[in-house]
């Protein structure tokens, strides 16, 4: 059975336990942030706006291991920042392997190449490098030259080494289908054996605010990209339904406890994109976070959000209660013309808070306690 199938299946036998224990929110992907540091600067990104006492900060190994057995989610992506920056990853990875959980190391790929003898190739463990299309446009997205060349040259050194690769490819606006099916192509054209596919968040603190989607641009864009994939061999690594939700089809909720947040802060609330506030446990974060308040519809910076980490949860709980209508997608893709499903009203969502500066000086506080106490 190929690797696809035996992570859809464990994670289907999962999900299967969790609706006949009765529970109606449980996590399907630990999204864990072993720290903010990075060593490129991106202007899409939000994730390394924190002063130098914090990005020094990382999760130890029992910490990480911790929360892989707290969360209990099947999948474990490992993001950042850039996780190849913290010594001990390595171990954090094949820990997690130890514990047959499927794991997913997100990269830029720059260190890529000079750690591979790190690791060990396994059906349970993926690479996930960060490429947003060609050579031009993810070179200009990452804000610095040549990076794309590195990262194909680790791609194909991780490939002949018999490990997996995905790709994660963030699109904004301004993204030509064109140039997106091409690169589509060559991706599978390399051997690549997925690609996850998102339209990019709109972090509030983002150097560049001209250029997330809204969400009908983002079903536009979609729809020009999947019209072009008739007849080409595109394999995603995520779900038929929420690649037809990106396509307008369908109108979902936002499931942002489907994949948790772990990161130095602690449980990130509500979700991975957006922090307002953190819970010191996983049964903390699920028991006491006000769900109701976030999603599309119900909170400002979560307006246009249509970002994997927040619908695909929903699509796999659809998945799950009409695997006919799943299968038709998957065998004849994405529907790219017609009316768009109903979009979901936003004259009752609460304004935006600003929690940011918040977080950081309570961190900062404390970080300066602990070494007031240490010495």
């Amino acid at each position: 059975m190929a690797v696809p199938a035996i992570q859809a299946a464990l994670v289907g036998a999962y999900v299967l336990r969790q609706r006949l224990r009765g529970n109606r929110r449980f996590p399907l992907v630990l999204m864990m942030e072993p720290l903010f540091r990075c060593n490129l600067a991106c202007a899409g990104c939000g994730k390394i706006d924190y002063p130098d006492p914090i990005l020094r900060r990382r999760l130890s190994v029992e910490e990480a291991l911790g929360a892989v057995d707290e969360c209990g989610a099947p999948v474990v992506s490992i993001a950042g920042g850039e996780p190849l920056l913290h010594p001990e990853i390595h171990t954090i990875a094949a820990g997690i392997v130890a514990r047959r959980k499927f794991v997913y190391l997100c990269t830029n790929a720059l260190l890529m190449e000079k750690r591979l003898d790190r690791f060990t190739p396994s059906p349970f463990f993926t690479w996930s490098v960060h490429l947003d299309g060609g050579r031009e446009e993810h070179d200009k997205a990452v804000c610095q030259p040549g990076v794309y060349d590195r990262a194909v040259a680790a791609i194909r050194a991780a490939k002949a080494r018999g490990f997996r690769v995905n790709i994660n490819c963030t699109l904004f606006d301004g993204a030509e289908p064109e140039k997106v099916a091409a690169f589509l192509d060559e991706a599978m054209a390399a051997g690549i054996d997925a690609v996850t596919v998102s339209p990019g968040y709109a972090y509030e603190r983002a150097p560049d605010q001209e250029h997330f989607l809204n969400r009908r641009k983002t079903k536009e864009l979609f729809r020009d990209i999947f019209a072009r994939g008739r007849g080409r061999k595109w394999r995603f690594s995520q779900s038929s339904l929420f690649l037809d939700f990106l396509a307008g089809n369908r109108t979902y909720r936002c499931s942002p406890w489907g994949n948790p947040t772990r990161n130095v802060f602690g449980w990130q609330r509500p979700c991975y994109l957006l922090g307002e506030g953190y819970a010191p446990t996983f049964k903390a974060l699920m028991e006491e976070t006000d769900w109701d308040a976030y999603g599309t519809g119900n909170y400002e910076k979560c307006a246009d959000c249509m970002v994997h980490s927040g619908y695909e949860p929903t699509a796999v709980e659809d998945t799950l209660r009409n695997p006919l209508s799943a299968l038709a997608v998957s065998l004849r893709g994405p529907r790219t013309e017609g009316p768009m499903a109903p979009e979901i009203p936003l004259d009752r969502q609460r304004p935006a808070e600003e929690v940011f500066s918040r977080h950081v000086a309570d961190t900062l506080r404390r970080i300066e306690a602990e070494r007031t106490a240490a010495e």
